[in-house]
């Protein structure tokens, strides 16, 4: 198996359906309590792009693009437009959205990541594929222009020399999600006029 770093067609992602999902354990006890446990530190998202499919052209895309794929075998990039930016989906990814570590004087490598914030809590996301030409870096707030680069195939930046101890990194992107095809058959209705009969084209993210 392999990772192909193209997307998947933006204008049928657009209108497909999906998100997030976990998987946690729920006991009933006798006196109608609930002991609840989580087998997952990390959700995953699921999505059908089916739904995105309104002309034979998108229909012969996908298929086009299963068969490249091998179906299951190899994954592929994927924009989830709900949740695609380090900031709002309103705003521009600016180079203070997202802290991604804290210098030491002597690591020059940060993973790009994502936060979830509600309340008190907070769900760290690692993010591995960037979108080219939109990460920008910062360094206590001040904008670094030079002095470092991103692998867009793993979401790792690295500065040609280390930051200062103390010194807070923080940056702005726009991401894809690394997904596969989740079915080893397409099951469509073979007249084109009716593509209502698509029942489904599943997605699953990969994680390693």
């Amino acid at each position: 198996m392999a990772f192909h770093e193209v997307r998947f067609p933006d204008d049928i992602s657009r209108g497909a359906r999906g998100g997030p999902e976990r998987r946690t354990q729920i006991v009933e006890l006798a006196s109608g309590d609930e002991e609840r446990n989580t087998s997952w530190a990390n959700s995953r998202r699921r999505y059908d792009v089916a739904y995105g499919i309104r002309r034979a052209d998108d229909l012969a895309a996908v298929v086009a693009f299963y068969e490249a794929r091998n179906g299951r075998l190899h994954g592929f990039r994927f924009k989830d437009w709900g949740d695609h930016k380090s900031c709002l989906p309103s705003q521009t990814p600016g180079p203070s959205d997202q802290t991604i570590g804290t210098g030491d004087g002597a690591t020059t490598a940060f993973q790009l990541v994502r936060h979830y914030a509600s309340g008190s809590q907070t769900w760290l996301r690692t993010i591995t594929k960037p979108v080219a030409g939109t990460v920008r870096v910062a360094l206590d707030g001040a904008e670094q222009l030079g002095g470092w680069s991103v692998d867009t195939t793993t979401g790792l930046v690295t500065f040609d020399s280390a930051p200062a101890e103390g010194a807070v990194l923080t940056a702005g992107f726009a991401f894809d999600v690394p997904v596969r095809f989740d079915t080893d058959a397409l099951d469509v209705t073979l007249d084109l006029e009716r593509l209502g009969s698509i029942t489904s084209i599943p997605l699953l993210e990969i994680r390693r």
